[in-house]
């Protein structure tokens, strides 16, 4: 057996799966891979609009995001695209390498977004935005499980994490606070939502990412194909 180790909200979170070819899915498991992928990632960007629509904080990078999008008017959707290709360009002096997964989060996250904001009413009552941050939180906890147990590749955000970790020598929860002190102290002085649901986010993200990995990695791990990212280290974590 491999165990892998998926570091989410902070947490680390093992799984495990089996390296021998012969318990390994054939070919035709791909397809199932890929919707999961895609479904995993859409319903990140449609569970992340929920906590902008809660407007009781959101998570470290939308923080940013949205900071951003008051700033330039861009929706923040967009500017989570552009951010994301920002990102995915420091992979190249880190020599990291993307999947199929890295470059398809950083657009279907941010479509994702604004499509569910443009359908989702205005919420003012505090108790309907209560149950909106919570149904917020646990769908992102359903969508990270998903989407990285289809297994082609990290988000650019975790990866650009993964690559400085793997360069610096310094612990992946170390650089990942880092990192995300940096992008909620910048998007909060930009205009980004910070408060309880944020602190709800960082607290509760782990666990229910472990539950829901243990829920969707219950079958045998797919043999590595084309169209995953090689030498990707076995840290796929969330696209933030």
């Amino acid at each position: 057996m491999r165990q892998a180790t998926t570091t989410t909200g902070g947490h680390h979170v093992s799984t495990r799966s089996d390296s021998a070819p012969a318990g390994a899915p054939g070919p035709g498991r791909l397809p199932s891979r890929l919707v999961q992928l895609y479904a995993g990632l859409a319903l990140y960007g449609a569970s992340s609009a929920l906590l902008v629509e809660a407007g009781l904080g959101l998570e470290p990078w939308n923080v940013l995001h949205q900071g951003l999008a008051e700033l330039t008017g861009l929706t923040i959707g967009v500017v989570s695209i552009v951010v994301g290709a920002a990102v995915l360009l420091l992979w190249i002096p880190l020599r990291q390498r993307p999947g199929l997964g890295t470059v398809s989060n950083v657009f279907v996250v941010g479509l994702a977004m604004d499509g569910t904001l443009a359908l989702v009413p205005d919420v003012r009552s505090l108790a309907l935005r209560i149950p909106l941050l919570v149904a917020g939180v646990v769908l992102n906890g359903v969508a990270t499980g998903l989407y990285i147990s289809a297994r082609f590749g990290p988000g650019p955000r975790d990866g650009l994490m993964t690559g400085l970790n793997r360069r610096t020598g310094r612990s992946v929860r170390l650089v990942r606070t880092v990192l995300e002190v940096a992008v909620v102290a910048t998007g909060f002085a930009l205009g980004g939502t910070v408060g309880v649901g944020t602190v709800l986010y960082a607290v509760a993200i782990g666990p229910l990412a472990q539950l829901f990995l243990r829920v969707f990695a219950a079958r045998p791990a797919p043999v590595v194909s084309a169209v995953v990212a090689p030498g990707q280290p076995e840290r796929a974590i969330l696209p933030g």
